[in-house]
């Protein structure tokens, strides 16, 4: 049977993601849900992408994202279906799925149909028409019998890293719950240009760092001293394959976001030279 997960921006708190379980419950007794996150800031498209895009593909192929960020009804916005990379997506039409599937072109998209033909069916979007959509597909049922293809979703992008000459130019583009720097820096722009010219400085307001580590232990040389790197500033590729910075053993608290000041859409360098 095939998995429904959950993200929302609703938080905890509240009663809507027990809702949203409850209404999966009440309709499919035996359905598999899990969760990803409910503690997106609210309507933040990109944080949403971010998690999403890092998560749903661990999860198995036919698995369903139901996805309620910046999703309450209106009767002039779509919700809508994608079928892609082997999985279903279900969000409002806001942009969202476009940024989550930036690089991977959809099989299929479709509007949502049931269940809104009429504004007073509809009264929260993600149990009136995301779950019973999610249901439907769980239990086998066909895109086709719940939505109309649809052509025209709204498409949104994340800001690209660029280069010129000797520089390479991002922007911060995700901040962790480590506090870790997540830049939209990618690491085959970095390799191109380290072919070029080897030597490189990584700059970020009026500090720099001139290494790149393996990984968020890279920067640990002698395991046995271990704790004498704690704190220590760190520059890594991620998972994602995103230059990323970071303080080995930090937090949210003492994290590179608080040492280093920087917040979303802060600007980042990659100055190369010559060895």
């Amino acid at each position: 049977m095939p998995v429904i997960t959950l993200t929302s921006d609703f938080g905890i708190t509240d009663h809507r993601v027990a809702a949203i379980k409850g209404k999966i419950l009440a309709m499919k007794p035996d359905a598999k849900i899990c969760d990803i996150s409910h503690e997106i800031t609210a309507y933040n498209l990109q944080q949403t992408a971010y998690i999403v895009r890092n998560a749903y593909q661990y999860f198995p192929k036919g698995s369903i994202h139901l996805i309620s960020v910046d999703s309450f009804y209106h009767k002039d916005r779509k919700n809508i279906l994608y079928k892609a990379d082997g999985h279903y997506f279900i969000a409002a039409d806001n942009g969202l799925l476009s940024l989550i599937l930036h690089d991977i072109k959809p099989d299929a998209v479709y509007e949502i149909t049931y269940n809104t033909r009429f504004d007073d069916i509809v009264n929260f979007t993600s149990t009136d028409v995301f779950v019973p959509a999610a249901v439907h597909l769980q239990n086998g049922g066909l895109p086709e019998i719940i939505g109309r293809k649809f052509k025209s979703p709204k498409q949104l992008s994340f800001p690209k890293a660029g280069s010129t000459d000797n520089l390479i130019f991002g922007e911060v583009l995700y901040i962790d719950n480590f506090g870790n720097i997540i830049s939209n820096i990618g690491k085959s722009l970095f390799e191109e240009n380290e072919k070029i010219y080897g030597s490189f400085i990584i700059k970020f307001r009026n500090l720099a760092l001139t290494k790149i580590h393996s990984g968020y232990t890279g920067i640990v040389s002698n395991w046995k001293n271990e704790t004498e790197f704690h704190g220590k500033s760190a520059a890594i590729f991620n998972d994602s394959g995103l230059l990323e910075l970071t303080i080995y053993k930090g937090n949210i608290d003492n994290g590179a976001r608080s040492l280093f000041g920087l917040k979303v859409g802060e600007k980042i360098y990659i100055e190369f030279s010559k060895d």
